[in-house]
């Protein structure tokens, strides 16, 4: 697939790497895997040439020799002699960068400490003596969310606050998923955009295998991530597992609870029998892989909170393959399919509310976008998008068919919602529909 989008990020790290080249930069670089953060990279610095280094999960002796080959192949430079220590070996390259400005890229960097526990350490220390003297720009990468941050933001580890800049990569906006689909299909219909937010929500390297195979609506999209032998199967064990550790268990039943729409804590505790309160928030805080929704303007200390997934295709892959996986497993991936396209409706439902959520969000024309519900259930508004600085609101209910909506319901559910929280009543106010025809 051609290179899209990231012309913010390709500007910001162009900008970087120059600056480097007078005073030494120190770039996180973080995202979940697939979002594309190594396309990114080489495509920011391929002109003006780079050093790659990829921590795999080999030896430190396999990483030395594979990293003193590219050091000499790319710098052209002669090391003095077997270097076995993977900290030696970035300490070379600083030193080399005393000379000459030198762009580093470590890819997979939190995989560092299991190779060289005490390699941060040695990092920090080579860091802060020669930061001044270099034109070196450090590039490091990586995917695994909760290390990352805790190298880089935990006071007590080394490396906390030496980065210069701190850069998240999130998946494809809305606009670029537009523009890829019609690339690969300039007759592209609401359905198919929707189907590509539902099943990738953005993610590179997932649209990427899609529009390869030619998957351009939803019933291709599923052909492709359902075969015997696509790589979808596993991929959210595979993403996940390194996040989870020994405790995945726990973590794949709240994920999976949470995405087939039991979205209160009581709910999956009950269906789980387990205590999940420390699951919970470390899912929310540490992983950043479920969200807290309280109803807007609710009490900070309601009980009326909902959990939802913030990543679409693990949504979809928590919903649908991990649940009947025991389908996959006697290779009944025809039935499951029969499944997923039954349920689609429903469920894609849901992640039209969120596609529209998006949308809004990437306008930045409003000061807030949320939700509200009752805590009885009687009355939920989809969205609510205000505007503090012109004083209007709008209240929207979100429907696949809009023909099913009805101005008037909508609007006793916002008396309901005046009533109970008192906002908005000086703020000019409209209501609307925003259905398939909108995308």
């Amino acid at each position: 697939m051609e290179f899209f989008d990231r012309e913010y990020e390709l500007r910001m790290l162009r900008r970087i790497q120059k600056d480097s080249a007078e005073n030494s930069r120190f770039t996180v670089l973080v995202g979940r895997r697939r979002i594309g953060k190594t396309e990114l990279l080489k495509h920011a610095f391929s002109k003006t040439g780079f050093l790659y280094l990829f921590v795999a999960r080999r030896s430190e002796a396999e990483l030395c020799e594979i990293f003193a080959q590219e050091i000499v192949t790319k710098l052209g430079v002669m090391l003095p002699g077997r270097v076995t220590h993977l900290s030696d070996l970035i300490m070379f390259v600083m030193n080399l960068a005393k000379d000459r400005p030198i762009t580093l890229v470590i890819d997979e960097f939190q995989e560092l400490s299991r190779i060289d526990p005490g390699a941060y350490s040695c990092i920090q220390r080579d860091w802060d003596l020669l930061h001044d003297k270099m034109r070196l720009n450090l590039v490091v990468s990586g995917s695994v969310n909760r290390l990352m941050n805790r190298i880089f933001r935990d006071r007590n580890e080394p490396l906390y606050g030496r980065q210069t800049e701190f850069i998240k990569l999130k998946p494809f906006s809305i606009e670029t998923q537009k523009e890829i689909l019609s690339h690969y299909k300039p007759g592209w219909t609401p359905e198919d955009l929707l189907a590509i937010y539902t099943f990738t929500g953005g993610v590179a390297k997932y649209v990427e295998l899609l529009m390869d195979n030619g998957a351009t609506d939803r019933d291709a999209m599923l052909d492709v991530m359902l075969r015997e032998e696509s790589t979808f199967l596993e991929e959210g064990r595979i993403c996940l597992n390194d996040e989870f550790g020994k405790e995945y268990g726990t973590y794949f039943s709240i994920l999976s609870s949470i995405a087939r729409g039991l979205t209160t804590r009581p709910k999956v505790e009950s269906a789980l029998d387990v205590e999940i309160g420390g699951f919970l928030k470390n899912l929310v805080v540490e992983y950043e892989l479920v969200s807290r929704h309280q109803p807007l303007f609710d009490k900070l200390r309601s009980k009326n909170v909902a959990y939802q997934l913030n990543d679409n295709f693990f949504t979809f892959w928590f919903r649908f393959i991990a649940r009947y996986s025991y389908m996959l497993e006697i290779g009944a991936h025809a039935q499951l399919k029969k499944l997923i396209k039954r349920d689609y409706n429903q469920f894609s439902g849901i992640m039209l509310e969120r596609y529209f959520k998006t949308k809004l969000v990437e306008s930045k024309q409003f000061t807030r976008i949320g939700s509200w519900w009752d805590r009885k259930g009687e009355n939920e508004i989809d969205i609510i998008a205000e505007n503090e600085l012109t004083k209007t609101v709008t209240y929207y209910e979100v429907k696949r068919d809009a023909n099913r909506y009805s101005q008037k319901e909508l609007e006793d559910k916002v008396e309901a919602f005046l009533r109970a929280t008192g906002e908005h009543r000086r703020y000019q106010r409209s209501y609307g529909c925003l259905s398939m025809a909108d995308m």
